[in-house]
């Protein structure tokens, strides 16, 4: 089972795609055009056209990932409570 990750809020999504269109204009290229490049050039090479780094995080360290994997199997033995992102304040 993988660990769940969450990347942002909708409105973040918005800001980039705002961002990214822009600089895409900026260099003369619609956010269509860019798509495709990327598409084609992630299915010719079968990789990211880009180096990806996890930043220095702690999220990432081993020791939380090792304690995410930890929790993940006990919910997935135990059936765990789901709770909504409101609740987890009361929890």
């Amino acid at each position: 089972m993988g660990i769940p990750v969450v990347f942002g809020h909708l409105h973040s999504l918005k800001l980039r795609l705002e961002n990214a269109d822009i600089a895409l204009s900026e260099m003369g290229i619609s956010m269509s055009a860019a798509l495709t490049m990327f598409l084609t050039k992630v299915s010719k090479d079968k990789c990211m056209p880009f180096d990806i780094n996890i930043p220095d995080d702690p999220f990432f360290s081993p020791e939380n990932i090792a304690r995410l994997e930890r929790s993940a199997a006990q919910i997935e033995r135990t059936g765990g409570t789901i709770h909504e992102i409101g609740e987890i304040g009361n929890v």
